[in-house]
This record gives C-alpha cells, structure tokens and sequence, in this order.
C-alpha cells in the first residue's frame, strides 16, 4: 500500500502549501467555485503519522437537528473526518462517494461500526436538513454536521486543516478555501494517525477500512 510516515507537527506546518480551484464541468458561471488547499504528498493514499492528531472537541448540529458531541458519540470506534460543502462540485462529492463505495465491500457488521463524519465549511447554506437531503444520496449512515463557523474552523485548525469562510470573489462565485484531507482515527485509541489526500481512490479505501476497524494501520 502506498504510505509515508510524517510527524503531525510537520504536517500542520503544510497543510496549505498551494491553491487550486475547482470548477464545476459544465462552463456554467452561475454555479459555485470551491477553492481547495493542496497537501504536500498529494500523490499518496495515506500518510501514517507517528504522533497521532487529538480528536477535535466538536459540539455541533446533526442532520436531525439534534446536538452531537463527536468525542463522546465517536469514542471507541473507527472514524473518518472530511470537511467540505454540499455546494462543492467536485472534490467534496468525490472524496465522499469514494468512501461510500469503499464502505459497501465490508460486512454489515464492520459497516455498522465505521463513522463517517461530514463536517460542512459552509454551515450558513449546509442547513441539517440541507446536509441531510444531500447525504441520503450518498450514504444515510453518513454523519452530517454543521453550527457555528467559528467552531468548525478552530475544530479543523486542530487536525491541520485550513478552512475559510465562504465568500463572493470579483464574479459573484461563491468561493470556499478548504483543506481536502481524510483523518482516520483508531477505535482503540481515538488518535487520529492516518491522512488520505484527495489522491486516494475506491482502491485504496477498499483495502485500508477493514484495517482501520481493527485498529491497525495499513
């Protein structure tokens, strides 16, 4: 399996080396612009840290409209975090879909398991039930979440993301700067050692989530 290990510390220091914007296919002006920020190591599926990031201290809004402590509602089992906007057209919808297939080759049981969390970085537009509508058609399993911007921010800034607020650029775009990363956490631990890139395929995924399940890293 593709994999390099890196110190948490030296990852926080290039979470956003370069941007990127990410257009929708169509040509259509009218549509919104994601901007993202590109990992150093792009090309890999997983980076192993040695010194695993701490799993942020997030109280937000699920797509029920109910509070979700996601310390508390994740402690002890396998974790994927992503931070994105449902508005995204590209990279976010991927990343996710990516999962989702991934997910679907594991036993029921192990499925049952696994959390996958959806952190919006546009929460004035990404409602509950606009993130809901929106990740029944992905995976209903998926947990959605959104709240106060402020939060969001300073809950990605702990694992070396960088996330913007989203605003208008010259053209009237809607624009939004995020970082693209996938952290795995352990269910044994709760440290969160693995970093995918948005590189990181159905493949990959496949073979490293029943890994990730047991605690073991790929």
């Amino acid at each position: 399996m593709r994999k390099k290990t890196f110190a948490a510390a030296a990852l926080l220091a290039a979470a956003s080396l370069t941007l990127s914007a990410c257009g929708s296919s169509g040509g259509d002006d009218s549509g919104p612009v994601a901007v993202v920020s590109e990992e150093s190591d792009s090309g890999k599926a997983v980076t192993v840290l040695d010194r695993p990031f701490e799993k942020p201290d997030l109280v937000l809004t699920d797509t029920q409209g109910k509070t979700y402590d996601l310390r508390k509602e994740t402690h002890g089992r396998p974790t994927l975090i992503y931070f994105g906007y449902t508005h995204c057209p590209d990279v976010c919808p991927l990343t996710m879909n990516n999962l989702a297939v991934a997910k679907k080759h594991l036993p029921q049981a192990e499925q049952d398991k696994l959390r996958i969390v959806f952190v919006t970085t546009d929460p004035e537009r990404d409602t509950p039930a606009a993130l809901g509508t929106w990740l029944k058609g992905i995976d209903s399993q998926v947990v959605g979440l959104t709240g106060d911007f402020a939060t969001i921010q300073a809950g990605a800034r702990t694992l070396g993301i960088t996330i913007e607020a989203p605003h208008k650029d010259k053209n009237g775009k809607i624009v939004s700067t995020h970082g693209t990363q996938v952290i795995g956490f352990s269910p044994k631990t709760d440290g969160g050692y693995l970093l995918y890139g948005e590189g990181a395929t159905v493949e990959d995924y496949t073979h490293d989530l029943p890994l990730i399940i047991k605690g073991e890293k790929p």
